[in-house]
């Protein structure tokens, strides 16, 4: 039994071979868009780790961000952007603030609802991220012109739309969909 992983060529003849009905220019596309995301997502990991951050922290400070100023969220809408239920979030969120990257504030309007906010060292981790995950990424297309570039992007964001039309319940968790993690 060989200990390394087909390459995609190989698992896409197998895949003929036991499925004779495959479309491997499909099948490329998907697989390769499969090892891409796996080996982005541990290389995404390893960067958060060196800043003593992890993924769910990361998704936190990123729903914040996107916000806006005064870059302010109350928890539920948080956890329902990330597929969380609340006991996950609050979790998640008292780590955060013990090490000083968001808040947890009482919202004014409704004494019974809080508000998270992200602190200036929340947002300072924030750009760290950005600006690693950065230089990754400009690596990671280096072999791709401008106009590459703009074709692949273009073309997998039609493919995106599609997904995102065909299964609009279909946030990326397993929980979404009604399975268990």
């Amino acid at each position: 039994m060989p200990d390394r992983q087909p390459s995609l060529d190989e698992q896409i003849a197998i895949y003929q071979r036991e499925y004779g009905d495959l479309d491997p220019r499909v099948e490329q596309v998907v697989n390769a868009l499969s090892r891409l995301e796996r080996r982005m997502g541990v290389a995404y990991g390893r960067q958060l780790a060196t800043l003593e951050l992890n993924n769910p922290e990361w998704e936190v400070l990123k729903e914040l961000v996107m916000a806006g100023e005064p870059y302010q969220l109350w928890p539920g809408t948080i956890a329902r952007r990330l597929g969380l239920t609340p006991a996950a979030m609050t979790h998640r969120i008292d780590r955060m603030v013990t090490a000083g990257l968001v808040t947890r504030e009482r919202d004014l309007e409704n004494r019974v609802r809080v508000i998270i906010g992200l602190t200036d060292a929340g947002r300072e981790k924030w750009l760290q991220v950005m600006r690693r995950a950065s230089v990754f990424e400009e690596n990671l297309l280096g072999d791709l012109s401008q106009q590459e570039r703009e074709v692949l992007g273009e073309l997998l964001t039609r493919v995106l739309r599609r997904v995102e039309d065909d299964q609009p319940d279909a946030g990326g968790r397993l929980t979404d969909l009604g399975e268990p993690v």
